[in-house]
């Protein structure tokens, strides 16, 4: 039995991708290929928590605190208290961290970044029996990237990290940052395209990278119950009377200016003046800028508008999600910060068309015209301009989603990412020296 060490940035009940990542990938992987696997992190729940003391936490009284889904969890207190400098000192206390040989540039920006979890390094440090065969860390650029090359240093071990690089973010192009990422054993990246750019831009070992793309539960989102008390019919339960069988745009995600969330509310305005049987719902974190923009679009007539938080769900499989995606007309989401975008998988695996934005690794996720269409990052008119189009044509949208459809059940399932997964540890672990 392989004895693994996850150190995600954050875990359930925090939703992003990432998150969902290690979860899916811890849980298959201790009950069908026999892992041990611990699993350490910190307790902040939305990303500005990561750094700063006015974000949301978890409780330890919260009944996801230790446990999720029968697998212990391990958190820890974001320390926000210390300064960079008193942190910076903390760290080269440590003497693992010498071998690195990091600038303290390059120590700081990754401080910056957080979450500083002294007393998780100090808990795996005081560990008698740390003889994990291999760490895993998601995602770049977090500080858990430096508390898994020191632990790997530490007990000589290989590690690995999952980075989705998010490679059409300026905050990303940091070359000093990049060393950090170099001195990984090895690289998971979720495209092609991903792995191409960390070579030719960064220089970053061939065969250093491996490509495993995301995966969905595809029989959580294409065969549902027709029992209303399982799954309730969305538009039934959500849309005004009279108003039932009107268009469903959904989106899913943070509401920010990175997921596109921005630029769809600006492309409202839009498409309702060509078609106005149509409903919008957002699901994720809110954001202030996307809050001022809602107000203002919320302001015009025949708009109509669904917005909800992770305080109107209960996690990625909540009902009124699954049915929103179940029984949407489109799917979009042009993001320009997304490594890969597991919704889109959602979307596709629930038979449904998707939009996203030229740009990152979408273009290699998506195949234009054949499973989804792309707009121009941050161009309502774009994305009005296809919006209209697709919601003309019933028959286009039958097309692209059933050709999506397909393409999940044949290699995006979780299943068979963590079939990739385990051959790529079981392979690392072997070849170590």
């Amino acid at each position: 039995m392989n004895h693994i060490l996850y150190l995600p940035t954050r875990y359930f009940p925090s939703i992003s991708g990432a998150e969902f990542y290690f979860q899916r990938m811890a849980e298959i992987l201790t009950s069908n290929y026999n892992y041990n696997i611990d699993i350490y992190t910190s307790n902040a729940i939305d990303f500005k928590a990561l750094r700063d003391s006015n974000g949301k936490t978890l409780s330890q009284d919260n009944k996801y605190y230790d446990k999720v889904n029968n697998l212990k969890i391990n958190r820890f207190k974001v320390n926000y208290k210390l300064t960079d400098k008193e942190i910076l000192n903390e760290l080269k206390s440590i003497p693992a961290l010498k071998f690195l040989t990091l600038h303290d540039d390059v120590l700081i920006k990754f401080i910056k970044n957080g979450p500083y979890l002294g007393e998780l390094l100090n808990n795996l440090f005081q560990k008698p029996d740390l003889t994990y065969d291999l760490i895993h860390t998601t995602f770049f650029p977090y500080f858990n990237c430096i508390i898994s090359l020191i632990i790997g240093t530490y007990i000589h071990k290989p590690t690995i990290c999952t980075p989705f690089f998010h490679f059409s973010n300026p905050r990303y192009m940091d070359l000093t940052i990049i060393e950090v990422l170099k001195k990984f054993d090895l690289i998971i990246a979720c495209t092609n395209l991903e792995k191409q750019f960390l070579i030719h831009k960064y220089n970053i070992q061939t065969e250093k990278i491996k490509v495993i793309p995301m995966g969905v539960d595809i029989e959580k989102f294409s065969h549902i119950s027709k029992n209303p008390l399982e799954y309730p019919k969305f538009k039934q339960k959500f849309f005004k009377p009279k108003q039932k069988k009107y268009k469903l745009i959904l989106f899913c995600g943070y509401k920010n200016y990175e997921k596109g969330a921005l630029s769809i509310l600006k492309s409202i305005p839009y498409i309702v003046k060509k078609i106005k049987k149509v409903y919008f719902l957002f699901i994720g974190p809110s954001t202030l800028a996307f809050n001022r923009e809602l107000s203002k679009i919320n302001k015009l007539e025949s708009v109509n508008i669904l917005n909800f938080s992770p305080d109107n769900l209960t996690g990625y499989f909540d009902k009124k999600k699954i049915s929103a995606f179940k029984e949407a007309d489109i799917y979009l989401m042009p993001s320009r910060s997304d490594a890969f975008g597991i919704s889109f998988l959602e979307s596709w695996a629930a038979g449904k068309p998707v939009i996203g934005a030229r740009i990152g690794a979408t273009p290699e996720v998506i195949r234009e015209n054949i499973d989804g269409l792309l707009v121009e990052f941050d161009n309502p008119k774009d994305i009005a301009k296809k919006i209209i189009m697709l919601l003309k044509n019933k028959s286009l949208r039958n097309k692209l989603g059933s050709a999506g459809q397909e393409k999940v059940y044949k290699k995006y399932t979780w299943n068979h990412v963590a079939e990739q997964t385990h051959n790529i540890y079981k392979n690392l672990i072997n070849n170590f020296k």
